[in-house]
């Protein structure tokens, strides 16, 4: 079976090396397109056939692939390549078989197309059936981020996060025992990840999780002042256009 591949890398030396090493493992492997972009995979893969393989890279010319899985369906499997190695975990959250990391090597390459052999050698019902049951997991939001702190990677648990704090374009989660991480993500990336049931978007600077909320204070003007069970670097002020909403977030029942 020829082997019809989609590229999804926005730097040009790495599709180069990708093509140069794929062909010498599979020489029969047709490169059918190559994107740069969110926006450039969802138009290709709306005009054209599903690939039988996809490699792709994780920050691309306009933000982090994992959005594609959001905008369109992709039910082939998919090895991510890429510079870093805390996305390990979303990375397998979709339908992934392999996480390589650049610069590529051809021993890796080669154990990943191995895989994808084995995949596709399975009765063709089971295939997919995996498949399937790979891209209904994708919309499961992560119940962990991957932070780094020093020279390790922390899977901190989500239900273990007070709130969200941003500071001078920085995000910091605090968790209920009282620890910082730091966050690579804005808040409002944040807020269209984390449960709605969960998690509340108070003002510019916080997120705060239902489960560490303290008590509320009647607070100056008609607002609310928010007290956690952890010590905040700033107080927490719900502003009076916001109550009603926030009201509701918190008398709002357990879906």
């Amino acid at each position: 079976m020829k082997m019809k591949v989609l590229i999804i890398e926005d730097e040009t030396a790495a599709v180069r090396n990708l093509k140069t090493l794929l062909l010498q493992i599979e020489p029969d492997a047709e490169v059918v397109g190559i994107t740069e972009s969110i926006v450039d995979t969802v138009e290709w893969l709306g005009h054209n056939p599903m690939p039988d393989l996809v490699f792709m890279d994780i920050h691309i010319a306009d933000g982090e692939s994992f959005r594609i899985f959001d905008l369109t369906d992709i039910d082939a499997p998919i090895i991510f390549t890429t510079a870093y190695d805390q996305y390990a975990l979303e990375a397998f959250k979709v339908n992934s078989i392999d996480y390589l990391l650049k610069p590529l090597k051809e021993a890796d390459l080669k154990r990943a197309l191995d895989k994808w052999r084995r995949l596709t050698n399975t009765e063709k019902s089971e295939y997919r059936s995996n498949v399937n049951r790979l891209v209904a997991e994708r919309n499961v939001k992560s119940d962990v981020f991957l932070v780094h702190v020093k020279d390790k990677i922390i899977p901190l648990k989500i239900k273990d996060i007070a709130f969200f704090y941003t500071f001078n374009e920085r995000v910091t989660a605090y968790s209920v025992d009282g620890n910082t991480y730091p966050i690579d993500k804005t808040l409002e990336a944040l807020q269209a990840q984390l449960p709605e049931y969960d998690f509340y978007r108070a003002n510019r600077q916080f997120i705060i999780s239902r489960n560490a909320i303290k008590d509320i204070s009647v607070w100056f003007g008609s607002r609310l002042s928010v007290n956690m069970v952890i010590a905040t670097p700033e107080r927490i002020v719900v502003s009076k256009a916001r109550v009603p909403d926030f009201k509701r977030w918190l008398q709002a029942v357990q879906p």
